[in-house]
């Protein structure tokens, strides 16, 4: 078991690298991206990657405060279903409303690893190789719907 701090100091170690080792790569509009804090341009709209002692997960989340607007949100994004699963070559799981670990309700489009550690440095390239062609898949799909969302230039 870790402590409160060396827990927080490995999250942060993992994070980091993930960040240094996605540094060179571009966007799929051949821009620089932060790829750990990835900005989609859409209010409530979010690329979410966790990572904890169990489990590994990658996200769209949408959590406007509106539940109405967030299933509008949520069934936009289902018009576009088959063009995300044939970019990220995979189907993902599609969670109306679910409450997230704050009591917050969001709706999320994710895929899920497990048993993994963020915690065990053993498991640190697969869980950067499971993020990294997944974020870059979440990009190039990103850049080719975000209008639909009202994203601008």
């Amino acid at each position: 078991m870790y402590s409160k701090e060396q827990a927080s100091q490995l999250r942060q170690a993992f994070w980091t690298a993930f960040g240094q080792y996605m540094a060179p790569v571009f966007s799929a509009e051949g821009l620089r991206v932060n790829w750990v804090n990835y900005k989609t341009g859409a209010k409530h709209i979010y690329f979410r990657m966790q990572a904890d002692n169990k489990l590994a997960s990658i996200s769209i989340e949408i959590a406007h405060p509106d539940t109405e607007l967030q299933e509008l949100y949520f069934e936009q994004l289902e018009t576009y279903k088959n063009i995300l699963h044939d970019t990220l070559g995979e189907e993902w799981h599609w969670q109306l409303h679910d409450v997230d670990e704050y009591g917050k309700t969001i709706s999320r489009i994710y895929k899920e690893i497990s048993p993994t550690s963020i915690y065990q440095q053993e498991n640190w390239p697969d869980l950067i190789s499971f993020f990294k062609l997944r974020i870059i898949a979440l990009d190039e799909f990103w850049s080719d719907v975000k209008y639909a969302f009202g994203v601008s230039v």
